[in-house]
Parts: structure tokens; C-alpha cells; sequence
């Protein structure tokens, strides 16, 4: 089916960072515009286009050059649940980004931060290549659990 509408492109990684959840959700979170691009190099430019910190509502636009192509997009907190849930939806493309937090309790407080990443639709262009963009969705879910963890747990 070519031309029909494709399936979503939707990937997840999971990780355990040895830090309690409070300091985990704030430095996604609550640090979003300094640190994400820490922990996704890809992106060259964030601004944020709201007043006030982070929050449900809460607009932003960024810049990114992912293996060369240069793609700029505009996205909106769209669930924000402190310590458990962190949501962006695009505004101006049709994607999603959820992390979720979960304290686990091992020797030390731990966080285990579940990242998922949805592209809803692939553009007509994009079809012929779909298993190549779910592979790289998958491997960019994965290196940005493996980034978070090394910038919290202070080993990158």
C-alpha cells in the first residue's frame, strides 16, 4: 500500500539512572531548554516561546540537523505530571516524546526513566524508506536514554 496512510513510527528505550526521581525529573524538566541539548547534540537551536517555566501549555521551537537534513519544528508540553510524566506533542510536525519516571528502590534511590518517541505519520517521500527511519527512531530513543544517564550519573 503505498500511497495509503503508513503505520506510526514508534520506538522506546528505557534505562536506570542511580539518582532519586525528584533530581531526574528536574533536570529533564525543569532544566529542559539549558540541558536538552545536552543529551540531544542534534538539536542547534531551542527557544522557548512561552512566558515562565516549563509547564502544560508550555511552546517551544527548535532547530535540529539529524545525519545532515536540517529540520526546524515548533512543539507544546502537552502532559506534565512532576516526577512521573513528561510530554511534547509537535505543533507544526506530527510527533510525540514521553518520558516516564518510576522510583525504584534498589541499595540507593533509583529512577527508571522510560523515553518513547512517535512519528504519527511519514510524510508521501518518506514511505519508500520506513524500515531505514525506524531504525535510526529506534538507535536516536536508545542514545538518548544512554546521553541521560551519563550526563546524570556524571560518566558521558
Amino acid at each position: 500500500m503505498m500511497f495509503g496512510s503508513s503505520q506510526p513510527v514508534k520506538a522506546k528505550a528505557t534505562t536506570v539512572i542511580k539518582k532519586p526521581v525528584d533530581e531526574v525529573f528536574h533536570f529533564i524538566s525543569d532544566e529542559f531548554f539549558a540541558n536538552y541539548p545536552k543529551w540531544s547534540p542534534e538539536v542547534v537551536e531551542l527557544r522557548c516561546l512561552s512566558e515562565g517555566p516549563l509547564r502544560l501549555g508550555t511552546l517551544a521551537r527548535q532547530v535540529r540537523v539529524d545525519h545532515g537534513h536540517r529540520t526546524e519544528s515548533t512543539f507544546r508540553v502537552t502532559d506534565y505530571q512532576p516526577n512521573k510524566r513528561l510530554c511534547f506533542s509537535g505543533v507544526s510536525s506530527p510527533y510525540r516524546c514521553v518520558y516516564d519516571f518510576e522510583q525504584k528502590t534498589m541499595p540507593t534511590p533509583s529512577t527508571q526513566v522510560a523515553f518513547t518517541f512517535e512519528l504519527s505519520e511519514l510524510e508521501l517521500f518518506m514511505r519508500p524508506f520506513e524500515k531505514l527511519i525506524r531504525v535510526a527512531v529506534q538507535d536516536g530513543a536508545e542514545r538518548t536514554v544512554k546521553n541521560l544517564k551519563g550526563l546524570l550519573e556524571g560518566h558521558e
